[in-house]
């Protein structure tokens, strides 16, 4: 559930900072208030096409799916390429009404399928109270995963960035909580109360696509891509199984099927980051409009600004 990071304060912040983010936070509140006065699917449905045909183009998303398609994959088909920077930010769009639809969110949860190898793994970690480690990506929506694990009382904490829109933040974060608790924030503090539950034999659930800066050079379809450690790292010092793990959404586009993979074989923790890194990729290529293509993956090849 990772987002961007807070706005830094300043001795001289911009006067108008605070109101434009508050103005985009109501404006924001009220679109969704607006979706919320139609049923479910529907909700989802023009959630999707909003994203599709009115946020993509405006915010430039189109543009950058292509910049990424075409460094990593420079001879896909032009017809698929095109279809791709509509298909990802409908899937985006789907995932952020979903988020802000709790209680319907849990009941697509709830009835959601769990299979994979991956669930004997963590069924065996939870009796012997071992801590693990859940990792994924912009993938489906991922807090499925969360909510259904929470459901099948497993004891699970979710990682996340807070978004630069401090209003809007405190509502994302209210929102989310709705889901499944705990919750942790990047930072020290979240980072405490995150190692003190891992070692009480818990269950953390951590996205791992983004480009960090101060990550480990691996490789994501086969470019350079930097990559954050922390999910091995926490694995290999706490004793915590680390398992890949999708929520993949079906064809109705409303529901899900839920992937548990072998846990990642221990070695360093840029070996088990690598296998990660290769899961994903293999799960993206499966189902390629349902990762998030907007996201500036490679900046360590050079192609995005």
């Amino acid at each position: 559930m990772s987002q961007e990071n807070l706005h830094e304060t300043t001795a001289d912040p911009k006067p108008d900072g605070p109101f434009r983010d508050r103005l985009l936070f109501w404006f924001i509140r009220i679109i969704l208030a607006v979706l919320h006065l139609v049923p479910y699917p529907l909700r989802i449905r023009v959630g999707g096409w909003f994203f599709k045909h009115i946020v993509a183009p405006v915010a430039g998303y189109r543009r950058r799916i292509r910049v990424n398609l075409d460094l990593v994959l420079p001879n896909i088909d032009p017809v698929e390429k095109e279809r791709l920077t509509r298909a990802v930010p409908e899937n985006f769009g789907r995932t952020m009404i979903e988020l802000f639809s709790p209680s319907e969110f849990l009941e697509i949860a709830r009835k959601t399928t769990l299979n994979g190898p991956g669930l004997e793994a963590l069924e065996k970690a939870r009796a012997s109270k071992q801590s693990a480690i859940l990792v994924s990506g912009h993938f489906g929506n991922y807090d499925v995963v969360r909510a259904k694990m929470i459901d099948q009382g497993f004891d699970v904490g979710g990682l996340y960035r807070p978004m630069k829109n401090v209003f809007f933040n405190d509502y994302y974060v209210s929102t989310i909580s709705k889901i499944g608790q705990p919750l942790f924030q990047r930072g020290r503090r979240g980072m405490a109360q995150m190692v003190k539950f891992l070692r009480s034999g818990g269950t953390l659930a951590i996205l791992i696509d983004q480009h960090m800066g101060q990550g480990a050079p691996l490789t994501f379809f086969g470019q350079p891509a930097q990559t954050a450690l922390s999910a091995a790292q926490l694995a290999l010092k706490y004793n915590a199984v680390l398992i890949p793990c999708y929520a993949i959404r079906q064809e109705d586009g409303l529901n899900f099927r839920i992937e548990l993979e072998e846990p990642v074989p221990i070695g360093s923790a840029e070996e088990m980051t690598q296998a990660l890194n290769d899961s994903l990729e293999k799960r993206v290529r499966e189902n390629m409009d349902q990762w998030l293509w907007i996201h500036r993956r490679w900046k360590a090849a050079g192609s995005l600004e």
